[in-house]
């Protein structure tokens, strides 16, 4: 692994626990509140989160995908090259 892609994700985990602290740092509720009893504009639109999340997984497991099979192919080719190169000595 690059030392560039090391510090990039050195940095994506520190910032992940920030937002850990930040979240779970707030005091909690002492008691359990109905939603008809929360104000309209704190409540959070449900269905368009889970597209959203969705969304989000179905595109990172595309793209996962894509690196595999572009990775697979330069390996493939570097095999037939690798083959073609021993059949060469060999004659």
């Amino acid at each position: 692994m690059s030392a560039k892609r090391m510090m990039w994700w050195l940095l994506f985990m520190v910032g992940m626990a920030g937002m850990n602290a930040m979240v779970f740092g707030q005091p909690g509720q002492s008691e359990f509140v109905p939603m008809t009893e929360i104000p309209a504009s704190e409540q959070l639109p449900a269905a368009r989160l889970l597209i959203a999340a969705y969304a989000f997984v179905w595109i990172a497991v595309v793209a996962y995908v894509w690196t595999i099979w572009q990775r697979l192919g330069k390996v493939e080719r570097e095999l037939g090259e690798l083959s073609n190169q021993l059949a060469k000595k060999r004659t």
